[in-house]
């Protein structure tokens, strides 16, 4: 958390402690209490509260983070009267001030949050807890069976759990859960992609102030971890010499990561700007001036998917478990990742299965997969069109997580 930034951020809340203005918020109100850890999670929560809010208008809704940029999100796509905090820090004496304070009626965990003095203290106050898009990897399942001592109770404890997979339910049952409450839904994030416009900008427009051509191909590298942005400047590179109307999009998963990558971009010879430092008064650009856009804001990534020739997911190539291909599949883009998508194992085996996706070993094969699309616009739209009929073909988890919430509470 520390190098993520934010940790100093609310830490009155992390306390328990909350501010005059938000206690009198939920003065004398039904409260439903809704934990997403970071920006992911923030967006299972968004769409979660479109549908809950409507059907439950008298009850007021808050939602805690861990993270500063899970913060910022929920600032920027959740209206003020939804109530938002910092999650307490795992301690009885946090979690109890937190808890006398806010007195929910109900606490939604999204994903697997599983922190033991906050669920000890919703069971011993008979509080209804719900888990949802539950995802247990195969490392989180090894530790939690063997602490199941610990565990196993909390697991049994929740009152509703709805689970993105037969091989998670399974998993669940053996961690504890109770098989009455377990409900397989699918994942929420094939929900909710519609795309919103950030800061009042039009990415297209802004393209063409950088002196991108419309027809250009982009290549856009998404949520990319440590070591994927020095191979995507090293093939773009040698790309560039053979296809000269070709520009990179990188958009750190991590936005306090710009610098970082700035100085490997510029080690790299590839010319570019952050997105921070475009505004609408500056001098448009001639087309050659750039070479790469780095984005380190957040927010705007399913923006800039929206004008991707091809879309390269991160964290699957240098680092582990991968990124969400939902984003970019359900705008019809050809989304490329790497050998490491365990986080979405579910999912990309769904694209894989369908020929909606193009899954690559190493730096090589992904130089090699990314030219060729460049250079088939029919396998681009083939592989496009695929994988938006994944999305559509399996969205409606968060309707039916909302169904098995408001059934219970």
């Amino acid at each position: 958390m520390r190098r993520r930034g934010g940790w100093k951020q609310g830490f009155g809340d992390r306390l328990g402690k909350y501010s005059n203005k938000f206690k009198q918020s939920i003065t004398n109100r039904d409260v439903i209490w809704l934990h997403a850890v970071s920006v992911g999670e923030v967006n299972i929560c968004v769409q979660l509260i479109k549908v809950l809010q409507p059907k439950i208008p008298n009850i007021k809704l808050i939602v805690s983070t861990t993270t500063s940029t899970g913060m910022s999100e929920l600032q920027k796509r959740l209206p003020p009267e939804v109530g938002k905090i910092y999650y307490p820090i795992d301690l009885r004496s946090c979690v109890r001030r937190a808890l006398a304070t806010i007195r929910p009626m109900a606490v939604i965990l999204v994903e697997a949050e599983i922190w033991p003095n906050f669920l000890w203290s919703l069971q011993s106050r008979n509080i209804p807890h719900f888990l949802v898009n539950t995802r247990i990897s195969k490392k989180s399942f090894k530790g939690y069976n063997r602490l199941s001592f610990i565990f196993s109770s909390l697991f049994g404890g929740f009152t509703g759990v709805g689970a993105q997979s037969h091989d998670d339910a399974r998993k669940l049952f053996k961690l504890g859960c109770n098989k009455k409450v377990v409900q397989v839904f699918g994942s929420c994030k094939f929900d909710g992609t519609e795309i919103t416009r950030q800061f009042g900008s039009d990415i297209s427009i802004l393209l063409r102030r950088l002196g991108v051509k419309q027809k250009a191909s982009i290549i856009v590298g998404g949520s990319t971890h440590n070591g994927e942005e020095k191979i995507l400047a090293r093939l773009f590179k040698r790309l560039k010499k053979k296809y000269s109307e070709i520009f990179l999009i990188l958009v750190p998963r991590h936005q306090e990561r710009g610098k970082e990558v700035g100085e490997i971009l510029a080690k790299e010879n590839v010319n570019f700007v952050f997105r921070n430092q475009i505004s609408d008064n500056m001098t448009s650009m001639k087309f050659g001036d750039l070479d790469c856009l780095l984005v380190n804001t957040t927010g705007e990534l399913k923006s800039f998917y929206k004008e991707a020739t091809v879309v390269f997911i991160g964290k699957s190539l240098k680092a582990k478990g991968g990124q969400n291909p939902v984003e970019p599949a359900a705008l019809a883009k050809p989304i490329i990742f790497g050998p490491h998508m365990g986080n979405f194992e579910e999912i990309t085996e769904k694209f894989l299965s369908n020929e909606a996706a193009v899954q690559v070993a190493d730096e090589f094969e992904l130089e090699k997969a990314i030219e060729l699309l460049i250079n088939d616009q029919s396998k681009r739209n083939a592989l496009g069109k695929a994988a938006q009929k994944v999305v559509q073909e399996n969205d409606g988890a968060v309707e039916k997580t909302a169904a098995m919430i408001l059934s219970t509470i």
